[in-house]
């Protein structure tokens, strides 16, 4: 694998359309570097396992969140 990616890429490995991946990167939630005359965005490989790895632990703190208020409406 390539150490940088295309926006194409990443969208076709986290299976959203190029728009989307283009709104990870303006937002700042990825990570990513412009190059070449025309400013073209890329992501390093690194950076996008980061970001999925950053959705996970977001995701599990989401799923406890959601335990303990639901433990504590039982309660």
């Amino acid at each position: 694998m390539p150490r940088f990616l295309t926006l194409a890429d990443v969208a076709e490995q986290l299976q959203i359309n190029s728009p989307a991946a283009y709104a990870l990167v303006r937002s700042g939630e990825l990570k990513a570097i412009q190059v070449g005359g025309r400013g073209q965005w890329r992501v390093e490989e690194t950076m996008l396992e980061q970001y999925i790895q950053e959705r996970y632990a977001e995701a599990s703190r989401m799923i406890e969140e959601a335990k303990s208020k639901s433990a504590g409406r039982s309660a």
